[in-house]
């Protein structure tokens, strides 16, 4: 059952439906089965274009699907979508009306000229953060999609196919019994992955529909400090265009947000939606589901898309940000989803009991091994210099904790395992140069981050870590391109000095103009 405050906020989200949709649910002698119904029914009595029914077909797990007008949608799910998944519910009744977001006609041709007869299924966890993300992706695709279905499957009712599937983190995207993707993804990385995987009927883009037009100014990236430079460009009177894959950046990875001053408490996709919403009020042209290929030379810029696209401007403010940074050894990719982990929050329940080792001794890796201790048998913290580099109290904690070991002047050299799992980390020890064989069930990366400027290696100057180099006034070393945030050689990454850094750039950006003029 869902809380009176739910329900009112509910009808709201609801108020705008115009066709009629269908909660259509299988029969199951599941204990969870009653749970199920509750929500439904709590769901379906705030809009009466919401209807609960059985269908004839019983299953041994809850599980319903989506009909629009008495036609499937192709939307399936199995398990009981609480937690962070009771967003995908919603928002896949909301899509299934037609409303929500809307797709420009590159990204929605693209999806539609996919080839195949597909059903993907989305293994997940209810605590897992990044899940929702990748299930709304799948619904959404599938909407625009006539050959494609999609169930989200809560990983918990079924464990012996996680078993045989051997997956070991989440959400995994399981095509055929065949992992197609685990972790995180972007949405613009999961069409390509789909592309590359099933193959394109024809190619979509023609020459005369490739210029996006001219600009005064472009930003690049959609966190903090882009948003934040789009916004002052704009206010600024200058014809502006914002280009991202996602709305809110690393922003939206952020559980909780206690320090962005004058807001006591937020999370990041909810400040990701505030942004989307500023935005809005300004005349601020979006490419979103866009990478930059390249920027030009020269007083007219000419930024070409990765999808072949290019649009021409005076100025550009790069405010790309950063991803997580990859060991890069030796079957680190293979066994991705499958013993190798970046998310302890995501992916720690498939570890209780066994032993893992986090790689990292910063903030985020020791706050990880003292989370992972909780669950696991015993967590190994490896750091390749001769000490940790995080808080002392958060040291003291770990040191603390019995479990728990750290391993420092560890370099990691290589990920073992069976073709299924991981089973073991090779790393040396670099005092003695002895190379170690540690055997585990799983490794959690926390090594930071590296700065998304690799597209930008012949253009701009970069310091030795690939963070763009810039003067007081974000200039880069190339005139009319500007640079703020997380890419950048500031010391302090927070979202509030990526914010007051993209207001820098933009201001630099006009008060250069001005001077031109």
């Amino acid at each position: 059952m869902l809380d009176q405050e739910l329900i009112e906020q509910l009808k709201l989200v609801f108020k705008p439906l115009e066709n009629q949709i269908t909660l259509l649910y299988s029969p199951s002698e599941h204990e969870n089965q009653a749970e199920l119904i509750g929500m439904l029914n709590s769901v379906a009595a705030t809009n009466d274009k919401i209807e609960i029914r059985s269908t004839d077909q019983s299953t041994k797990i809850p599980q319903f699907k989506i009909l629009k007008n008495n036609l499937n949608t192709g939307i399936t799910f199995t398990g009981i979508p609480g937690g962070h998944e009771f967003s995908s519910l919603v928002l896949a009744i909301l899509n299934s009306d037609g409303k929500g977001k809307v797709f420009d006609s590159l990204i929605t041709d693209r999806i539609k000229n996919i080839k195949g007869v597909i059903h993907l299924k989305t293994y997940i966890s209810l605590s897992c953060e990044n899940c929702p993300d990748v299930v709304q992706a799948l619904n959404q695709i599938v909407l625009l999609h006539e050959s494609f279905t999609h169930e989200m499957v809560d990983g918990s009712y079924v464990q012996d196919e996680i078993s045989s599937l051997g997956i070991q983190g989440v959400p995994s995207i399981v095509y055929e019994k065949k992992l197609l993707h685990s972790g995180k993804i972007q949405f613009i990385d999961l069409v390509e992955k789909l592309e590359e995987y099933f193959g394109k009927k024809t190619e979509l883009i023609s020459p005369q529909n490739l210029d996006l037009g001219q600009y005064d100014t472009v930003v690049v990236g959609g966190g903090p400090a882009g948003v934040s430079a789009a916004i002052y460009t704009a206010r600024k009177g200058l014809k502006t265009a914002i280009i991202f894959d996602k709305m809110g950046g690393q922003v939206q990875e952020t559980k909780g947000i206690e320090n962005l001053i004058s807001v006591p408490y937020t999370e990041g996709p909810l400040l990701a939606g505030k942004f989307s919403e500023h935005m809005a009020n300004y005349s601020i042209k979006m490419f979103e589901h866009r990478r930059v290929k390249s920027i030009s030379q020269g007083s007219n810029k000419e930024i070409v898309l990765e999808t072949g696209e290019f649009l021409k401007t005076n100025s550009v403010i790069i405010a790309t940000g950063a991803k997580w940074r990859e060991l890069n050894i030796p079957g680190e990719k293979k066994y991705l989803g499958q013993g190798v982990a970046f998310c302890p929050h995501c992916d720690g329940p498939f570890y209780k009991g066994k032993k893992v080792a986090v790689i990292g001794g910063g903030n985020s890796g020791v706050e990880a091994a003292i989370d992972l201790s909780g669950i696991v048998s015993e967590v190994t913290l490896f750091e390749f210099s001769d000490q940790l580099k995080a808080d002392q109290v958060l040291v003291n904690k770990l040191k603390s904790i019995p479990n728990a070991k750290i391993i420092t002047n560890a370099k990691t050299t290589e990920v073992l395992g069976d073709g299924k799992k991981v089973t073991a980390l090779k790393y040396q020890e670099r005092l003695t140069d002895q190379e170690v064989h540690f055997d585990l069930d799983g490794i959690f990366v926390q090594i930071g981050l590296v700065p998304n400027s690799q597209f930008l290696k012949d253009t701009v100057e970069l310091s030795k870590t690939g963070e763009i180099i810039i003067d007081s006034k974000n200039r880069t070393s190339m005139p009319g391109i500007y640079a703020a945030g997380d890419v950048t050689t500031i010391p302090f990454k927070q979202i509030i000095t990526s914010m007051g850094e993209g207001a820098k750039a933009a201001l630099a950006c006009f008060e250069d103009r001005l001077s031109q003029n």
